[in-house]
This record gives C-alpha cells, sequence and structure tokens, in this order.
C-alpha cells in the first residue's frame, strides 16, 4: 500500500511539471480571446487525446480566433477550409496535377495537411466532401490516387456548425458525427468581456501571440495523459454512464427510456475516459475523480445520443437527456 501511495504521488508531481505548459498556453492565448475558457480547455482535450472537436455557435464567437491562435503558440501549421456546397473532396485533400511538359502527374497536397485544420460550416458541404474530412480525421492519412500519405503530428481538427441558419445545409449523420470526440456549444460572452473585446478591437495595438510551446512537447504530453491513472471504480462509473444510455431500465432511470431511440457507441466509452484523463491533466492531477467524468460527459455524449419522436415532440434537447443520466447515476 505504501509503495502504490509512494508511486501514486511521484506521478503526481510528474504530472504537476509536465503540465506547466497548460498556463503558458492559456497566458498567451488570453492576449487575443476574451473569456471563452470553456471552448480553449476543449481544445487543449482535443489535442492531448488525439481527438477532434465539433463546434456550435451563432457567428462571431471567435471559433476561429481560438484554434489560429493556438496554432501560432504552439508553433504549428494551420488552415482554414470554408465548407461550401460547390466542394470537392479534392479541394480538402489534394489531388494529381498533369505536368505537360514531361509528360507526368505529380501530387499536389491539399490543405488538410496541417497540424490545425478549421472546417468551417462542415454542414455546408455535401456527404462526400464530409466523408473525405473524417476519413482523414480517423485514419490520420489520406490516399491520393494510388498513393498514401500520413498527416502531420499532431493533427487536430476544429469543425464547426452554425445553429441559426440550416437552409443549404446538409447534416452530418450520426455515424459521422459519433467520429468528433467532443461537441462543444459555445454561448455568448458575459458583459464584461464582451467591454474588454470591444476595447481590444479598437486599440491600436493588435497583441501578436508568440510560440511558447514545441510540438514535440505535445506528444510527450499526450504520452503523460495516458499515464494517469484511471481506477476500477472510475472505470465502473464510465461504463454506466455510456450503458445508461442504451438500457436506462437497469439503472432505475425508466422515465428515460421513451426519450432515448440510440445511445453512446463504444466509441463514447473510449473518448468519455480519455477526455476524463485530460481533465485530471489540465487540473494537474495524476488520476480521474468523478468530477473529471461528470465535466466532460456531456461534451462527450451529447451528439452520440439519439432522442425519439416522442423527446423531441416534448421538447428535450440532448443535454436534458444527458443531465438526467449524470445525476441518477450513482458514483460507485
Amino acid at each position: 500500500m505504501e509503495s502504490s501511495t509512494t508511486d501514486t504521488r511521484t506521478l503526481s508531481e510528474s504530472i504537476a511539471e509536465e503540465s506547466a505548459f497548460v498556463d503558458d498556453i492559456n497566458k498567451e492565448l488570453s492576449k487575443v480571446i476574451v473569456g471563452q475558457q470553456h471552448m480553449v480547455n476543449s481544445l487543449l482535450t482535443g489535442l492531448l487525446t488525439n481527438g477532434h472537436i465539433l463546434l456550435e455557435g451563432v457567428p462571431g464567437l471567435a471559433k476561429t480566433l481560438a484554434i489560429k491562435s493556438l496554432a501560432e503558440a504552439l508553433d504549428g501549421t494551420y488552415s482554414r477550409l470554408q465548407f461550401t456546397p460547390d466542394l470537392l473532396p479534392s479541394d480538402l485533400i489534394g489531388t494529381q496535377v498533369y505536368n505537360v511538359q514531361d509528360h507526368s502527374f505529380s501530387t499536389r497536397k491539399g490543405p488538410v495537411f496541417a497540424n490545425f485544420v478549421l472546417a468551417d460550416e462542415i454542414n455546408r458541404a455535401p456527404a462526400k466532401v464530409q466523408s473525405a474530412l473524417l476519413e482523414a480525421m480517423q485514419e490520420k492519412q489520406v490516399t491520393i490516387a494510388d498513393e498514401t500519405f500520413a498527416l502531420p503530428k499532431p493533427f487536430l481538427v476544429m469543425a464547426t456548425q452554425n445553429p441559426v441558419e440550416q437552409e443549404g445545409t446538409y447534416p452530418l449523420p450520426e455515424a459521422q458525427v459519433d467520429r468528433f470526440m467532443l461537441k462543444v456549444l459555445i454561448d455568448y460572452p458575459e458583459l464584461e468581456d464582451e467591454r474588454l473585446i470591444i476595447r481590444q478591437n479598437l486599440s491600436k495595438e493588435r497583441a501578436k501571440i508568440n510560440p511558447v510551446v514545441s510540438l514535440d512537447q505535445i506528444q510527450n504530453a499526450r504520452e503523460r495523459v495516458q499515464n494517469v491513472q484511471l481506477s476500477e471504480k472510475m472505470e465502473e462509473y464510465v461504463l454506466n454512464l455510456i450503458f445508461a444510455t442504451r438500457e436506462p431500465d437497469n439503472f432505475k432511470l425508466r422515465k428515460l427510456k421513451p426519450l432515448i431511440r440510440f445511445g453512446a457507441s463504444p466509441r463514447g466509452s473510449i473518448n468519455l475516459a480519455s477526455a476524463a484523463k485530460a481533465h485530471a491533466f489540465l487540473s494537474k492531477r495524476a488520476y480521474v475523480t468523478p468530477e473529471d467524468v461528470r465535466a466532460m460527459a456531456l461534451p462527450v455524449l451529447r451528439h452520440r445520443i439519439g432522442l425519439s419522436y416522442e423527446a423531441e415532440a416534448e421538447g428535450y434537447r440532448p443535454d436534458d437527456v444527458v443531465v438526467e443520466l449524470i445525476n441518477g447515476i450513482a458514483i460507485p
């Protein structure tokens, strides 16, 4: 027992030291991002767990600025893809170009070959383009003609959706949405935050983001996140939350049975456990607590639960169901 306690203490000290760079990133991003710490933490969670983020919020909430600033703080490459109905997969992943002079083909890589990719308004492009991006996200590689190219490491996709304007959009199928580790909802800033936003934007001086962390440090931090301890009790807690989305009757949540059309897939279990570990790491802890699991349950599960027609008719949202699950499942 004493040896186990010593190991945990040593790991905690190591994690606290290894996660110090998070403060440097937050300090640098705070030069241009006012408030929206939830969005920044979500980006860091995806970055540390090799996951991807689906952001939903009205225009003008600094979504583009956030991921671009993160790329600058890490000295990584960045590309922005504006999804439109006429976009083609080759516009995303690249294509082969014919060279007339020597009668040969050369490969021109697309904008997806970057460390940080912003897929702006992903639901404005048809399914074949969405699929091309999601394949790159899942496989971390792209095939052009008969050649396969690995994507750079780290590779983070932040896709955005506008919840207001739905005309001319192609909603992502459930199976494709499931590829995103987190779905994060962004709201308007607080009054004092917006006051500061106005002052910053009207100022003559523009803050410059400086590189404060290397990509190699991020790769090392990913390994440290994997070492964060997930006890059997916390593992059971994660599984109970996931299985309650499928069979709420078994957890005395009969009220939810008619509201859920389908529950979270095994990918939900993996992502909830990984996100909880990252949340603990960002909190400078070497072990997962129930608070870590509860904090990540909403962004991990809200896009993995299908509501029934009855639930939609009664005005339920996926968030309402997830909150009921969190409150209804006892901590082991």
